[in-house]
């Protein structure tokens, strides 16, 4: 992360509403556990920020994409189980074991090299088992699970801790989608009846993500791995209603705030085209608005065109120019009362006003997890709970005009 001491731009990161959100998915996966997913840095969010925060708040696993990612929160002194979501290349299973990492395993290369490495290592390792049934993209197929599991069994120093599957469309509103969830979870159901009948019981079988969670109760099993919901997000919007079945009407609390300030004013007439490209003309004399944050920040350019708005003095504003790479241009109209220095709230709440990431994602054609993810590392992340913010991280620029 670049530290903010030469322009007042920032991502709040609001632990309290992360908190609430780990209470609120334990509560409705009780009595399965809850795995915070904090792959991609969290979402974006802060990877060790929201890792301590969510073990804190009830989860009791946490998962990641890659080993790297995992070895990160070890070096950060968190304990606790760690899911590789995806199977580690050969050469990373001796890292995995080394650093307590469960991994997840469907190839009998990836089976063969962490039987080496805990061997190696003489520490005998936990792993998860994953099956394909229908997402279509890793795991084992239908037919290899038993000649797997089997080889596994005889592996002297791996144990099969857990089972599990990834829901395709577990976030769709088609019939198809229910109906293609439904079957994914009857044969997760019947893999496991198969490996009963072996005498092999795994303690916690998986399938929920965050829809599965809430529209799936049957899919909840052992565990829940939670990724958008955990972050405030719903997996698609329409989901609301079922999140309020779900929930008792308990609503999700957005974590992550995007800010700027304004640090340039002009006064321009009518038809004037501020930016690159000069894409548009002020419709009317207009006060301009400079803001430090652009497209290398995660602000694409295509809001331009889909009407996207900001917000200053509790106002939503649109853009008045093309996004560059490290600035933005606002149409403050005929509004005497922006200042210099006053703050711009990108994605958030401003007053009465607010801006989600779901907000953006319809504009651009796209889904939250890509808006959040692509808010770009050189803007800082600042932890805040309701008692004031933990960490600054170098923002004295943005907190001081």
């Amino acid at each position: 992360m670049v530290e903010a001491v030469s322009r007042p731009t920032w991502a709040e990161i609001d632990l309290d509403a992360l908190a609430a959100n780990v209470r609120l998915l334990r509560d409705l996966s009780a009595p399965a556990e809850l795995c915070a997913v904090v792959k991609a840095d969290g979402y974006g969010h802060g990877a060790v920020t929201v890792a301590r925060a969510a073990l804190q708040a009830g989860a009791t696993w946490l998962a990641v994409a890659l080993v790297d990612e995992g070895i990160e929160l070890r070096r950060a002194g968190i304990g606790g189980p760690i899911l590789v979501l995806s199977e580690p290349p050969v050469d990373a299973a001796e890292a995995a074991v080394e650093h307590e990492l469960t991994p997840t395993l469907y190839s009998e290369p990836g089976l063969a090299a962490f039987e080496r490495a805990a061997a190696a290592l003489d520490r005998p390792a936990k792993v998860h088992v994953k099956v394909d049934t229908g997402m279509h993209r890793v795991g084992l197929a239908p037919e290899q699970v038993l000649g797997f599991v089997g080889s596994l069994e005889r592996a002297s120093h791996l144990t099969m801790e857990g089972f599990w599957t990834h829901l395709a469309v577990a976030d769709g509103d088609r019939p198809e989608d229910r109906e293609f969830t439904e079957l994914q979870l009857s044969r997760l159901g019947d893999h496991l009846r198969e490996l009963a009948a072996q005498g092999v019981h795994p303690t916690l079988r998986h399938a929920a993500n965050s829809a599965g969670a809430l529209a799936y109760p049957r899919a909840r099993l052992d565990l829940v791995r939670a990724g958008i919901a955990l972050y405030g997000e719903l997996p698609r919007p329409s989901m609301a209603g079922t999140l309020a079945s779900a929930s008792g009407d308990r609503t999700l609390r957005p974590v992550l705030s995007l800010k700027s300030r304004v640090v340039d004013l002009r006064r321009l007439d009518a038809g004037e085209r501020p930016s690159y490209g000069r894409a548009r003309p002020l419709p009317a004399p207009s006060t301009v608005a400079t803001v430090p944050i652009g497209y290398a920040d995660g602000v694409a350019r295509r809001l331009l065109d889909s009407g996207a708005e900001v917000l200053i003095g509790g106002r939503r504003r649109p853009l008045a120019g093309q996004v560059t790479m490290d600035q933005i241009v606002v149409d403050c109209g005929s509004d005497d009362d922006v200042s210099s220095g006053d703050e711009v709230v990108l994605i958030g709440r401003q007053g009465d006003q607010s801006i989600d990431a779901a907000e953006w994602a319809q504009r651009l054609g796209t889904i939250s997890y890509e808006v959040l993810t692509g808010i770009g590392p050189r803007v800082p992340r600042v932890v805040r709970t309701a008692a004031g913010p933990l960490s600054s991280r170098g923002l004295a620029a943005a907190a001081n005009p």
